[in-house]
């Protein structure tokens, strides 16, 4: 004869609710210890939190002492968003327990969620200390790692998981993990080893993401361009792919395919500003300013603070000329008590350009300390210093640039007709 338990599972499997309800009253009543604890299991995995942790408290009352049902109610208290309450019973559970390893397992991950990433890490050493073998404890310790970004420690606990015969836990494939970790540590011969052991069930977007920057950084530009394309061909949604297809096709200087990647990829996320200035880059191998100017000036516009941004569409104002546009451009760097040299630099020129020469003098001073070895600086330089007359400036940059360059004919000419 079926037991109420079994009675109410086949309810609920048939959808019979109130039937459902009333076999578990009788269950309560009349079914035996380990048949009602096997019923509560059934019914946290069903999502029947209630009921189980009334099964849980009923039997915790008959056997205080039993840590295995502190450690479920606490698991329940922590689906209902009672930490307080779990951790009350996880504090509760002996350490002679067999479950007190499990007890610092649930622990752990509640720690973990509300960010205590120290007392997360002492719960799943002490873990480690209780049982170094433990598949369990090893996967926990490798994801904990992972999740924290310490990737050299988080690959000791996933290749100890794979010695340990566990090619996949938790339905996380774990040659997949370890690529990832070490691909994110820039062992990237390593990362690529294991990526391409992930089973085909495994292969996420992200998994085969990874595979591609991995061979892009091994210089396997080729491979890395299919992988890419079989990624977008699986998730054309998926936004990073096409940055980095972009990069892999410049690697080879096929602008014209890079530039369709990025365009591509502008259709997928019209919002980031990073690919609109990859793009203006791109364009610029292909000679087409008006495509610079566009992308540019929208990079600009969705992160006007973001220096690299501003600097790039700087030098290709200087480049067309557009002076006034450029100043109006770095004004805002240039109200920072500190700014950037190279915005000093570049307001230099724009200055020299409209013969603003007292402020253009100021900008180039201000840049000297940073750029006093960079012969490009120094040359342009040079010439401001002729074009504005100030000559023992000029002698003294002179001297400095023929130390750096002494093969410049043109400028050891100058300096001698100087010094004559």
């Amino acid at each position: 004869m079926a037991s109420f338990s079994e009675k109410m599972l086949d309810e609920l499997d048939k959808g019979q609710l109130k039937e459902a309800k009333k076999s578990f009253a009788w269950a309560l009543r009349k079914d035996d210890d380990d048949t009602l604890f096997n019923l509560a299991q059934q019914l946290y995995s069903l999502g029947f939190l209630k009921q189980a942790q009334r099964i849980y408290e009923k039997l915790l009352a008959k056997y205080p002492d039993e840590g295995e049902l502190r450690t479920n109610l606490a698991e329940i208290a922590i689906d209902n968003g009672d930490n307080d309450q779990a951790l009350t019973y996880l504090s509760e559970v002996d350490k002679g327990s067999p479950a007190y390893l499990q007890s610092l397992l649930v622990a752990a991950d509640l720690y973990q969620t509300e960010g205590e990433f120290e007392v997360t890490e002492e719960k799943l050493q002490e873990a480690y200390r209780i049982a170094p073998d433990q598949p369990a404890v090893l996967y926990a310790l490798g994801e904990f790692y992972y999740l924290i970004k310490q990737f050299d420690k988080a690959i000791f606990y996933y290749i100890a998981l794979i010695k340990a015969g566990y090619a996949e836990f938790d339905k996380v494939d774990i040659a997949g993990r370890l690529g990832m970790a070490y691909a994110q540590s820039g062992q990237f011969d390593q990362a690529l080893a294991y990526l391409r052991q992930v089973a085909p069930e495994y292969q996420t977007t992200d998994i085969r993401f990874q595979t591609g920057l991995t061979q892009l950084h091994l210089g396997k530009v080729k491979e890395a361009i299919t992988s890419f394309k079989d990624l977008i061909e699986a998730d054309d949604q998926y936004a990073s792919v096409y940055p980095a297809l972009a990069q892999a096709y410049s690697k080879l200087h096929q602008y014209e395919k890079a530039l369709k990647a990025a365009q591509e990829g502008l259709g997928v996320d019209q919002y980031n500003e990073q690919l609109f200035a990859q793009a203006a880059a791109i364009a610029s191998h292909l000679d087409q300013p008006k495509l610079m100017q566009k992308y540019l000036a929208r990079a600009h516009e969705l992160d006007p603070e973001n220096i690299r941004i501003a600097l790039a569409y700087s030098n290709f104002l200087i480049q067309q000329g557009r002076h006034e546009d450029n100043l109006k451009l770095l004004a805002p760097f240039i109200e920072d008590h500190d700014p950037d040299p190279q915005v000093e630099w570049n307001l230099a020129q724009s200055q020299q350009a409209l013969e603003h020469y007292q402020a253009a003098g100021q900008a180039y001073d201000a840049a000297l300390s940073s750029f006093q070895d960079d012969p490009d600086f120094l040359r342009q330089l040079i010439g401001f210093d002729q074009e504005a007359g100030r000559s023992e400036q000029l002698k003294k940059i002179l001297r400095h640039y023929v130390d750096l360059v002494p093969t410049d004919d043109e400028m050891v000419d100058l300096l001698d007709s100087l010094t004559d």
